[in-house]
């Protein structure tokens, strides 16, 4: 493209600016943007993963929105009518914390404002300072179309976000039940790929558990010793020869002095510890199971801020893990305390906050595995592919082991889930706000105080952007859905494989008979020169912005994509920026004398380049070049 004051000197900063604003200006970036070259029946759709709307850009977002645009922009130059949807997700943990700090700060609590003004306070964040990702992307040259913008709480997203709710509950999909759900005493209910795990230096506590005789006892070892109050049962494998005679019989609770039972399940490992377990069904996944095929008691010792309760007698009132030091002290007093080992294990984290994760038995709601059936058949059928192909097997392995979903999240931004309660306890859902229910009439309703969680929105992303559900709302263009579902390709990072796509592709299969996309390309992920991973603490974050203002987009660009070819992670250092500024500088310097050289032939007779030798000889080899060019971007 060339400009009216072409500067004698390759400056990016000035050259991709003046380049993304006539572009932006003429509308190319807009699905029609190339309607002189548009072939019929050709199309192409990528959504871009949106970003949180607390978020700003970061060099993982870079890479990401670098190989989508790189992509995009092929499309458009080859025909396609081409959508490159963009949006921001509402963020619920995130977002509500920045708020709640923000008013903190003024002397203000959520919870003296109340549901309804605090979530008047977020709107007007946002409005303000949310979505600054968007202006950071446009300086990354990327070439989405921003005036369709989308956002999970945009209330055509919204009204999706319901009717989605409501078919899978009128399904039996969608279900309220107390389960076992990771908590954080913090941020509430977790879904299991919300919990971050880390290797943590702990101690195996050797517990005595007297028989009811008082003379003979049995020694457990745990990592949790505070949650002994709790324990409904010992546990000994059937086929362990030490201690087959004592089931059936009793054993005494070290400090409370409750009874419990002994029994025998296959799911103890003989060689762990003593061979010797202790059940607590409320604050273990395994337990849990256990004593639902045992048939025992459910006992909470916490409530949802870690604190203990009356099942704990003189612990009550104690924080969980304060309460460990408190319980151990008194097990050694009591002699009921054999031996403490150190002990390497992995400990649940909340992805947020990053607090210590409790098993929790909580209810909840819950989408239920089954919802995810047919898209895996989809999938096994080559229906969709992954790139890289093993991709495939990290899907396939985490789909069977796929356990109910919770969905419902204690906060007050967010998706408000659509179910009433009248007072003569009938439960329903409904898209609107009902004025009585539908079953005895009643006026007085009241609706779940819980939010779903961020990812259901975001798992409606490849439909709900196209309007979805929102058929009459007049917020969209009716042919969107027709054109551009389902999309064509989807790129994004590994690492959200279990948070989005999976989702993704069941949701969609799911409401639409159809998986959203034929092509999955996930990139691996960007880390410091020396393969570490990124972090403030280390002191190691490349700033995207800052290298964009330095050595220009379209270096930043190249150079992720050309170091992501590999498929491994990507070592980054400002010595391959420098590099390709300068690989830069000499493709503008080579234009540059092309364009002098021009001048001089202007007024020549002008030859047909390809009648001669070398000229059609540079004509096989730019046929050649387009040829691999094509076949590469075709094939990711």
């Amino acid at each position: 493209m060339i400009m009216k004051q072409e500067p004698t000197t390759y400056q990016p900063e000035e050259i991709e600016k003046k380049i993304y604003e006539i572009c932006s200006h003429r509308g190319y970036f807009e699905i029609n943007g190339n309607e002189k070259i548009q072939e019929k029946n050709k199309r192409f759709c990528l959504m871009m993963p949106p970003p949180n709307v607390t978020g700003i850009l970061h060099i993982g977002h870079a890479l990401t929105l670098s190989l989508q645009d790189i992509l995009v922009r092929y499309k458009r130059m080859d025909g396609y009518k081409t959508l490159y949807q963009p949006g921001l997700d509402h963020a619920g943990i995130a977002t509500q914390n920045v708020v709640e700090k923000q008013l903190l700060s003024q002397g203000i609590k959520k919870e003296d404002l109340g549901r309804e003004e605090f979530i008047q306070k977020v709107w007007e964040w946002k409005e303000k300072s949310g979505g600054a990702i968007l202006e950071q992307m446009k300086h990354l040259g990327v070439s989405a179309a921003f005036s369709r913008t989308r956002f999970t709480m945009d209330k055509g997203l919204q009204r999706a976000v319901k009717l989605a709710f409501l078919k899978w509950y009128e399904k039996g999909l969608i279900v309220q039940d107390n389960y076992m759900v990771n908590w954080c005493t913090k941020d509430g209910a977790l879904s299991d790929i919300e919990v971050e795990y880390e290797e943590r230096k702990g101690a195996l506590y050797y517990i005595k558990y007297y028989l009811e005789n008082q003379k003979d006892y049995l020694v457990v070892a745990t990592t949790r010793p505070e949650t002994l109050f709790g324990d409904s049962a010992l546990m000994v494998n059937p086929n362990d020869e030490r201690y087959r005679h004592l089931v059936g019989q009793k054993a005494i609770l070290p400090l409370i002095h409750r009874t419990i039972p002994i029994i025998a399940d296959e799911h103890v490992e003989m060689e762990f510890g003593t061979g010797c377990v202790k059940v607590t069904p409320g604050h273990d996944f395994n337990d849990y199971e256990v004593g639902k095929r045992h048939h025992l008691e459910t006992i909470k010792i916490f409530d949802e801020k870690g604190i203990l309760n009356m099942h704990c007698g003189e612990f009550e009132n104690l924080e969980r893990l304060e309460a460990r030091d408190k319980v151990v002290e008194r097990l050694k007093e009591n002699a009921l305390l054999e031996k403490i080992e150190e002990h390497a294990h992995q400990v649940g984290h909340c992805y947020r906050c990053h607090n210590v994760v409790e098993p929790y038995v909580s209810k909840q709601w819950f989408v239920k595995p089954e919802i995810a059936q047919s898209s895996i058949e989809k999938i096994q059928q080559g229906l969709a592919r992954f790139y890289p192909s093993n991709w495939i097997n990290n899907y396939n392995a985490w789909m069977r082991e796929l356990r109910p979903w919770c969905i419902s999240r204690q906060l007050f931004w967010g998706h408000q889930i659509p179910v009433f309660t009248c007072e003569n306890n009938h439960q329903f859902v409904s898209l609107d706000a009902p004025l009585n229910c539908p079953t005895c009439k009643s006026e007085k309703l009241e609706q779940d105080k819980d939010v779903l969680d961020t990812w259901f929105s975001s798992g409606l992303w490849a439909f709900s952007t196209l309007g979805w559900g929102q058929e009459k709302s007049g917020l969209f263009n009716e042919n969107d859905l027709k054109d551009f579902y389902p999309n064509t390709t989807l790129i994004t990072g590994f690492d959200i494989l279990f948070f989005w796509v999976a989702r993704m592709l069941f949701c969609s299969e799911s409401l639409l008979g159809e998986l959203p996309f034929k092509d999955i390309y996930l990139h691996a992920l960007v880390r410091d020169e020396k393969g570490e991973k990124m972090s403030k603490s280390k002191g190691n974050v490349i700033d995207p912005l800052e290298m964009i203002e330095k050595y220009g987009a379209d270096s930043l660009r190249f150079t992720l994509a050309n170091l992501c070819a590999t498929g491994r992670d990507i070592k980054l250092s400002t010595t391959h920026l420098e590099n390709n500024k300068n690989f830069a500088n000499k493709i503008f310097n080579a234009v540059s004398y092309l364009k002098l050289k021009q001048e001089a032939f202007k007024d020549r007779e002008r030859l047909d380049e390809y009648q001669t030798p070398l000229g059609r000889y540079a004509k096989s080899c730019l046929n050649l070049v387009t040829k691999e060019v094509r076949n590469a971007l075709d094939n990711y």
